[in-house]
């Protein structure tokens, strides 16, 4: 199991551990009612900042795939056109070469 996954189950846990807690604790229910609340804020603030902490991550990772391929993709494109232009030179010696050689 990946660590984030980890941490995600035990955050959950911790927080459905709390409120069956409190649900039994021996404070007024308003102040468990309000302990509540802040404690769902606080998991709900948790949760927002690292599911953009995983968007943030995700979109440098395809950022960076993206320039790879593109240097990739030049990189190709630069060896076709070396090879294109080294054959051409070649056939064209090749040409030159049949040429003399049927003059001699």
């Amino acid at each position: 199991m990946e660590d984030s996954n980890r941490i995600s189950y035990f955050l959950l846990g911790l927080g459905v551990g709390a409120a069956v807690g409190m649900m039994f604790a021996p404070k007024a229910g308003a102040d468990a009612r309000d302990f509540l609340q802040s404690k769902s804020r606080e998991t709900a603030d948790q949760l927002v900042r690292r599911g953009q902490e995983i968007y943030d991550r995700a979109a440098d990772t395809i950022e960076r795939r993206k320039q790879g391929v593109s240097d990739q993709l030049n990189n190709l494109s630069t060896a076709v056109d070396a090879g294109t232009k080294a054959f051409k030179q070649a056939t064209k010696d090749a040409s030159r070469a049949m040429v003399d050689a049927t003059r001699s």
